[in-house]
């Protein structure tokens, strides 16, 4: 996730068109059950249209939810041990229960779950919902309006290559922006990492852009390593994407550049410390200053402040530790294993407890 909807955010960094206001999202959707061979990323579009990453089958789906009555949200969030509670609801054992990313439905503000069934090839995908009353319930895709986008330079389902299938990297992160979906992943280009943007309602696909770093933790150019999260945000008056690698690159790319077969090298504004995988990323505003929350799986929860990326000078030589754009680790962010934007002063957390489980809260904005 990260910033993935369009939500009072994207309007406050001025990145939602009229037109896309005004769009019928819905034009060409078929009626029945959309075909996922996995769940992962999950970012929500406008009028309740969910779009939902199966990396397994190289797809984007826009599934349109109906859950458009409009919520203010709970005073107070706070699901205790939300992987039992999923795994009872769809008859599985914790160690058999995945869950791959979560997303809050601007609207009515309910959290939309992306859940594997089992591990491996034979897993299930499944979509959960749990609203304001803490309990969920599985969404039925039996039949609903849908379509699919499948992106044509997907890199091979392969598990016996090294590391295993590059196909489960074919999009890593997805958000929605004016009237596109931007996918992060893979592709089966020489350059592997890859940026796109995919019309929305979908219509025609076509390859991605490839995209190089300066990796300064590494000491040298990168093509193939992943986006593992970003956002979309105003950096003056251009829309920008800021893109979190890992071992963990913070870098800047202008979205004017993001161009079906063209060839992208980013900014690199930041350097966040090795060892360490991005998970995701928002961007929200407070006391009239915005501000950048990063989850990491080793470094914790990061806040910056973006009023200096502007005039940051791009890394270009090795660091050994840190370097660029400042921040602070958030110290009672604690075991965040997902991140969305609740609310407007709210985030929501996926965190893991003692004993095992996690739990799914609603935490001030700092």
């Amino acid at each position: 996730m990260n910033l993935r909807r369009l939500s009072t955010s994207l309007l406050a960094f001025g990145l939602v068109t009229a037109a896309a206001v005004a769009a019928d999202w819905t034009s060409g959707m078929s009626q029945g059950k959309p075909g996922l061979k996995s769940i992962g990323p999950l970012a929500f579009g406008p009028d309740g249209i969910l779009f939902a990453g199966d990396t397994k089958g190289a797809s984007i789906f826009a599934i349109a939810t109906g859950d458009t009555t409009a919520g203010p949200g709970a005073k107070t969030f706070k699901v205790e041990a939300i992987n039992e509670k999923i795994a009872g609801l769809i008859g599985a054992t914790t160690n058999e229960t995945l869950i791959n990313d979560i997303s809050v439905n601007p609207i009515s503000h309910s959290v939309y779950v992306a859940v594997s069934r089992g591990r491996g090839p034979d897993a299930v995908p499944v979509l959960v919902r749990v609203k304001s009353d803490g309990k969920p319930e599985v969404v039925s895709l039996e039949k609903v309006k849908f379509s699919q986008a499948q992106l044509p330079d997907a890199p091979n389902d392969d598990p016996t290559q090294r590391g295993g299938s590059q196909r489960l990297q074919s999009i890593t992160d997805i958000a929605f922006f004016q009237d596109h979906v931007l996918i992060a992943g893979l592709s089966n280009e020489e350059f592997g990492s890859t940026f796109r943007e995919i019309t929305f309602p979908f219509k025609t696909v076509d390859n991605g852009t490839t995209v190089e770093i300066y990796h300064g933790s590494h000491g040298q150019f990168e093509t193939k390593a992943p986006i593992r999260t970003f956002v979309p945000f105003n950096i003056g008056n251009e829309p920008q994407l800021l893109a979190a690698y890992t071992c963990t690159p913070l870098v800047q790319f202008p979205i004017r550049d993001i161009k079906p077969g063209a060839k992208v090298k980013g900014k690199t504004i930041a350097e966040l410390g090795n060892h360490n995988r991005p998970i995701d990323m928002i961007v929200y505003q407070k006391e009239g200053k915005d501000y950048l929350l990063l989850a990491n799986q080793a470094r914790g929860v990061m806040k910056m402040a973006t009023d200096q990326i502007r005039n940051l000078e791009p890394i270009t030589s090795p660091v050994s530790e840190t370097k660029g754009l400042p921040y602070e680790t958030l110290k009672d962010w604690t075991g965040v294993l997902h991140l969305d934007e609740f609310d407007a002063t709210r985030a929501l957390v996926l965190r893991s407890a003692p004993g095992g489980a996690t739990s799914l809260e609603a935490l001030p904005l700092p």
